[in-house]
């Protein structure tokens, strides 16, 4: 077996251990290898083609990739895939799932932790500078995502794939019969949809499926094409056979329509909008009747991340996490804390303080070491978040404590915001915004309890939440839960068939019950 770094492996078991960080600092040769990196991306347009079993392919219809926070600078040109070719990366995918599944789990492990190994090492800066530029992470974000997160992902699947195959039937008499599990791979292929906000999520949607014994078609997002086909590119040098995941940029309705038209669909694995994931559900049961299997269905669609505030809170632990929450990244994560209960009591020292850091967050360029805030992804993401902040301006019940202003001049800018509402049920409070804004209810001491129902009926989305408070008991409050995710031990499941085989050692020399004699 290999010998992988940061990683120990006896037998077939493997140990994952947490990629460890870089801190960047000036003069280190890790920023000195970094800004290398960044000169090289900022310098020339990268060709990206489609690539269809090893197939480079490029058609006519040419979209670029820009930098969010200079939307003039082109980083990147990337072709659009036909409906055909959709189809054809479907076929090439389908000739190789047999000869794909029977590799050994051990083998197919290798692989990635191959690949885990390229991602921190040989091609970090790479993934870097083009999720920098690309996406406008600043250093310690990107870090976070591309090298550790990424390679986390990678590793730790590796230690999860071994460690739920393990499980097998009791066999009380083996030299008569033999009971096994077979952990295999879905017939038919995997669609794996990808969004801008995370490299690692990019590379991890379309590798799990395939760790497992699947093949994948990989749909970039288009804000987010440079540094997933690094990715890409990254498994192909790691030794991935051509044509287990396909790289497959196109147009989001033909990229839909056509996988889920085909009767080899097996699955898709999806982060995106939840108006998008619904569509996409319709259209498999729509098309249920020419599936040759059901396929699985999983999606990370929105979040309404809240910080439930409790009167016994520690106040700079709830300014600060607040301000890292809300603002880190433009609050582009389905984990951004975008909405805040906290009492009356507390909310005047908590509200000084955050519009107090507010003024000293520099927006700007993600190059620049002191940028907290960078811009948000695109012209949509943008008009969006303005029309947000318009209806904050001409409504009653909601008032603007700090920031409030955009510019789209160059990049795609938007100041970080806090808002104060006396309505909890305002839509500022409901609704996935996926910007720079956080919207504060002070409630009335005495009425935590109530405040804290609110927190589960206010809004459909549920997936991170916080809870300050001195006090244990705050912790069994009725606020919302969240299911398994992926990183998490039990994630790898969703792509395996179960199977169940008896193997019957001795002939069968009676039909008849020995109760019936």
């Amino acid at each position: 077996m290999n010998q992988v770094k940061n990683s120990q492996r006896a037998a077939s078991t493997y140990v994952a251990v947490n990629e460890p960080m870089y801190d960047y600092a000036a003069g280190s040769k890790e920023r000195q290898e970094l800004d290398a990196a960044i000169d090289k991306y900022s310098n020339k347009l990268e060709d990206i083609p489609i690539v269809i079993g090893g197939e480079e392919i490029r058609t006519k219809d040419v979209r670029y990739q820009v930098e969010p926070f200079d939307h003039q600078k082109k980083i990147a040109s990337f072709y659009y895939a036909t409906p055909e070719l959709v189809q054809k990366a479907i076929d090439s995918s389908m000739k190789v799932r047999k000869d794909w599944e029977k590799r050994s789990l051990n083998d197919r492990c290798d692989i990635f932790l191959k690949a885990a190994d390229l991602v921190s090492g040989k091609y970090r800066m790479d993934l870097m500078a083009a999720t920098m530029l690309g996406q406008a992470k600043n250093v310690v974000q990107a870090e976070i995502d591309t090298a550790a997160e990424m390679a986390d992902f990678l590793r730790f699947n590796v230690q999860f794939a071994q460690e739920i195959t393990q499980y097998q039937p009791i066999s009380p008499n083996r030299n008569v019969t033999e009971n096994r599990t077979v952990y295999r791979g879905m017939e038919g292929f995997w669609a794996a949809i990808t969004p801008f906000n995370f490299t690692a999520i990019g590379g991890h949607l379309p590798s799990a499926p395939v760790q497992m014994g699947n093949v994948c078609l990989w749909k970039p997002s288009d804000t987010a094409m440079l540094s997933n086909y690094i990715m890409f590119k990254i498994y192909q040098e790691a030794g991935l056979p051509p044509g287990v995941i396909n790289f497959v940029p196109a147009h989001g309705p033909v990229f839909g329509d056509t996988i889920t038209s085909s009767p080899h669909l097996a699955g898709i694995n999806f982060t995106g909008s939840v108006a998008t994931f619904k569509h996409l559900w319709k259209q498999v049961a729509k098309n249920l009747d020419i599936y040759k299997c059901y396929p699985r269905l999983i999606g990370e669609c929105g979040g309404k991340n809240f910080h439930f505030i409790h009167k016994t809170a520690d106040v700079q632990s709830v300014v600060n996490g607040t301000v890292r929450s809300a603002f880190e990244y433009s609050g582009q994560k389905c984990s951004a804390c975008s909405r805040m209960y906290i009492p009356k009591s507390v909310w005047a020292k908590v509200k000084d303080d955050m519009i107090k850091i507010q003024k000293d967050i520099k927006v700007g360029s993600p190059l620049e070491k002191e940028t907290f805030v960078s811009a948000v992804i695109d012209d949509k993401s943008f008009a969006r978040i303005k029309g947000y902040l318009d209806h904050v301006k001409s409504s009653s019940s909601l008032k603007v404590l700090a920031g409030g202003k955009c510019d789209d001049s160059k990049g795609y800018f938007v100041e970080p915001t806090i808002i104060e509402t006396s309505d909890p049920k305002e839509k500022m409070m409901q609704e996935e915004i996926f910007g720079p804004i956080l919207t504060v209810y002070p409630y009335p001491d005495d009425q935590y309890k109530e405040t804290a129902q609110l927190v589960t009926e206010t809004s459909p989305f549920a997936l991170t939440g916080a809870i300050y408070s001195s006090d244990v008991l705050m912790c069994i409050l009725p606020v919302q839960s969240t299911n398994d995710k992926a990183g998490g031990p039990h994630y790898l499941l969703k792509f395996v068939s179960v199977q169940s085989v008896k193997e019957t050692k001795t002939p069968m020399t009676d039909w008849t019950y020995p109760s019936m004699k």
